[in-house]
């Protein structure tokens, strides 16, 4: 490989300077995805364990109705 010669002069390539703006909202977009995407699958994993966790629950019936909507205790 051969050196240069001396009177070389390299000019900068600011390329990515002009490509910034273009990829900066892009970046912004992916974000604002993965943080939606995180949430939900948080949420959905609290909803699969609040209903494992009544399904394993052998006090909870699935249609337990509370004491002030059964016929026995109206008092129409």
């Amino acid at each position: 490989m051969t050196a240069p010669p001396s009177d070389t002069v390299y000019v900068a390539d600011h390329s990515v300077l002009l490509a910034i703006p273009a990829l900066l909202p892009v970046a912004v977009i992916v974000v604002v995805i993965l943080v939606i995407v995180i949430r939900d699958r948080r949420a959905e994993a609290r909803e699969n364990a609040m209903a494992h966790e009544s399904i394993t629950d052998p006090e909870t019936e699935p249609y337990d109705t509370p004491d002030n909507t059964n016929d026995e205790n109206r008092t129409d």
